[in-house]
């Protein structure tokens, strides 16, 4: 017999939207003083932060700020920017994060593409963005975002400085119920060839990604866990990924958190130990400026726990840290999926007790993640067929997870390849072992090719890290008139090896891992040279496609 459909009497109400108001909800209540500071700058307690975010509204408001309005900001990491993280999108319009890395032209080329009619601008890029305008005519209202609350001079008609503005704002503000699907964020990814390219989320993905995420580094105690007690500091630029999302979690779950400006490691050192930081995030190269940095000896490590994303973990960086108290593990994201999407944390099977071996510690935490809850990983081949898991069953990584980007701001056809049969493509060639875990092994324009094999660029770069004397090494692959390719190395060495270490030392090294199997045999082909330093992306990630180039220019002379 065919069941009846439950009858009602009543018209349910409609279900609750996922908004990014809604963060403040519980916060509001549960952690009123405690406290968000700038700097050495300014300190607010939550109470009084909240009552600048809806000060912040009426100006935006009063400065024609409506649904669907684009707002860039160009500032550094501060209680202001975390503001507008809140206030631009609970208004129903759109922050533009800024990348004040790139070029003025690249900047100038984001803005217009976004279309924001608002610029808030920070004096330290009052120069920037005066180079910038006659390429912004659309910009109607620009607003600074100075730390002495006092409008520059400059030729761009500002409407007022931040500050001033808020100060004179009466507190108070009804945020207006907004559709979940309401896009809240946009910034720019230069990790593909071309112009940059316009990402996008919706206040339901970033309350899913912020809820899951919260969850996920919650729940789980190896190698590190996040609670109500931590002391927050980004070490992720807010204009990258909204700083990777970290900021929300830590609004919703009320923690301390510190907002350091200005990068510059001497300050940054500074805070982590006045603050007694203990949760963060950066890119592999960051840690290692600050773990190597004449200051680092007064900062107290042990207390830190530190999320690593953007590139993959290095051996040799995960014993550096850990040698210093560091609780550590990698991440994996994109910008692209908001970016979290995998964490390495150790399941409750494998658990690193005393007795773990500190290579089986090492090989857990440097894995490229399990996935986080709502995400389904899974490694498809050429011709789009899913494979099993299995180092053998190498494919290109494709996701799927409520919070990934619907595409790429007024590019349908790079959208619709990226989403090709409904899976993000990652552009990453990895596979998925035996315990679930993603295993990256290179990213596709990363992978060099050897007389029609494959060879992994971090493979290599993982095993030169943990030479005593490698600070930093990228590898890439370089034309051969041979092979095809081969591997190239640049290697900066730690302080007093200078001397001491020679490429062929470091060649000698690497063989020790093709010989017990580690590496592929073709590895020994590697080219390596020792430089002072390694160009870097602006979001501080190693930049391959400039070392690629200058290598091929260099053969062809």
């Amino acid at each position: 017999m065919e069941a009846e459909p439950i009858a009602s009497a009543w018209i349910a109400p409609a279900p609750q939207p996922l908004l990014i108001r809604d963060f403040f909800t519980r916060t509001r209540t549960w952690a009123p003083d405690r406290t968000i500071s700038y700097r050495n700058l300014r300190t607010l307690t939550y109470s009084a932060w909240m009552k600048r975010v809806e000060q912040a509204a009426r100006v935006l408001r009063d400065a024609g700020v409506r649904p669907g309005v684009r707002v860039g900001v160009l500032d550094w990491d501060s209680h202001r920017y975390l503001e507008l993280f809140f206030a631009i999108p609970m208004l129903g319009a759109v922050l533009h994060t800024v990348n004040v890395r790139l070029t003025p032209d690249q900047m100038a080329y984001t803005i217009r593409h976004a279309e924001d009619t608002v610029l808030m601008v920070h004096p330290d890029f009052l120069k920037v963005a005066e180079e910038m305008a006659p390429q912004l005519p659309g910009i109607n209202t620009w607003i600074s975002l100075s730390d002495e609350g006092v409008t520059p001079v400059s030729t761009l008609p500002f409407r007022g400085d931040y500050e001033a503005l808020l100060a004179a704002a009466p507190a108070g503000f009804d945020f207006p119920d907004l559709d979940e699907n309401t896009v809240a964020t946009l910034f720019y990814t230069t990790g593909t060839t071309g112009d940059p390219k316009g990402v996008y989320f919706t206040h339901r993905q970033i309350v899913l990604h912020a809820t899951t995420g919260a969850l996920t580094f919650a729940v789980h105690s190896q190698p590190l866990t996040l609670n109500d007690h931590d002391v927050y500091l980004p070490l992720t630029p807010m204009f990258h990924v909204q700083a990777w999302g970290f900021p929300y979690m830590a609004v919703m779950l009320g923690l301390q958190q510190i907002y350091p400006g200005r990068f510059e490691p001497s300050m940054i050192l500074s805070l982590l130990e006045q603050h007694r930081v203990t949760i963060s995030h950066c890119v592999p190269t960051l840690l290692q400026m600050l773990l190597h940095h004449p200051e680092s000896s007064s900062v107290n490590w042990s207390r830190l726990k530190i999320v690593i994303g953007g590139a993959p973990l290095p051996i040799g960086l995960a014993q550096l840290a850990r040698s210093r108290g560091i609780q550590i593990l990698g991440g994996y994201g994109m910008s692209e999926t908001g970016p979290l999407v995998a964490v390495s944390h150790v399941k409750p099977d494998h658990p690193l007790d005393p007795g773990t071996s500190p290579a089986d510690a090492l090989d857990v935490v440097t894995r490229t993640g399990f996935p986080m809850p709502l995400v389904d990983a899974g490694i498809m081949d050429a011709a789009g067929t899913l494979l099993p898991p299995g180092r053998e069953h190498v494919g290109e990584l494709v996701l799927r997870a409520p919070w990934l980007t619907a595409g790429y701001h007024g590019q349908p056809e790079a959208s619709a390849a990226l989403w090709r049969g409904g899976w993000l493509h990652t552009g990453d060639i990895a596979y998925l072992d035996t315990d679930g875990y993603i295993r990256i092994t290179d990213r596709l324009k990363d992978v060099i090719k050897i007389g029609g094999e494959w060879i992994s660029s971090l493979e290599l770069e993982n095993c030169l890290s943990q030479h005593e004397a490698v600070k930093e090494v990228v590898v890439v692959g370089v034309p051969d008139p041979k092979w095809d390719e081969h591997p190239h190395a640049d290697v900066v060495l730690r302080a007093g090896f200078e001397d001491q270490v020679t490429p062929k030392a470091l060649a000698r090294f690497l063989h020790r891992f093709v010989e017990e199997g580690t590496l592929h045999k073709r590895a020994i082909l590697t080219s390596i040279r020792i430089v002072p330093a390694i160009a870097r992306t602006s979001v501080g990630k190693f930049d391959k496609k400039r070392l690629r180039a200058e290598l091929a220019a260099g053969l062809k002379r």
